[in-house]
């Protein structure tokens, strides 16, 4: 673990703030790319003296909203109907993009509207994909950008507290991370239901 560990640090200490950009902008688009391998590595090298943090957050975010926007033009260019049908191909199977995982993301989406880009966001099956849906239905694109960063931007935070704080330390950087995901998304969860009873209310 600790070799695989200083992999990963040597790794993200040579790709600097414009590997950091392309690396969360392939995460946030739809090619698994875990942030989790990211962030944290890169905010640990900040806590050395190796990067500036608020560099490595600015570059997370603009990562994120770039792989969220390709996704974004590409279901608003290409079409519901052309989407699903790429889905069915291989190549796109190899990437982990299917049906199924479409129709769950354009789900939560129609179900919860535009919210859902930023609390899709803390949620690892829907953080790569929610971006689809919302290019499916036309979303307001000044609307998408500003969930889409809210929610980018808070989890790169997370991600670049727990790095920061507890560096290379695996198991704890894990167990802290499990705990964060589930609070951030039950305060989600409760934004949520806030929205919803207010608009019963004024409907």
């Amino acid at each position: 673990m600790l070799e695989l560990i200083n992999i990963i640090l040597d790794f993200s200490q040579s790709i600097g703030y414009t590997g950091i950009v392309l690396l969360m902008t392939i995460e946030s688009s739809f090619i698994p790319f875990p942030s989790e391998i990211i962030i944290p590595p890169a905010a640990y090298l900040a806590s050395q003296g190796e990067f500036n943090i608020y560099l490595v957050i600015i570059a997370g975010i603009i990562g994120s909203l770039l792989g969220a926007i390709i996704n974004y033009l590409l279901a608003f260019t290409l079409g519901r109907k052309v989407i699903y049908g790429l889905a069915k191909k291989n190549y796109f199977k190899w990437i982990l993009v299917n049906e199924r995982k479409l129709f769950k993301s354009e789900k939560y989406f129609l179900k919860y509207g535009s919210i859902s880009t930023f609390i899709g966001r803390f949620i690892p099956a829907l953080r790569q994909l929610i971006s689809i849906p919302a290019g499916f239905v036309r979303m307001d694109f000044k609307k998408f950008v500003f969930w889409t960063t809210l929610g980018s931007g808070t989890w790169v935070i997370i991600l670049a507290i727990l790095g920061y704080a507890f560096g290379a330390n695996q198991q704890l950087l894990s167990s802290y991370y499990r705990e964060i995901s589930i609070f951030f998304l039950a305060v989600g969860v409760g934004v949520l239901t806030w929205i919803i009873i207010k608009n019963k209310k004024k409907n």
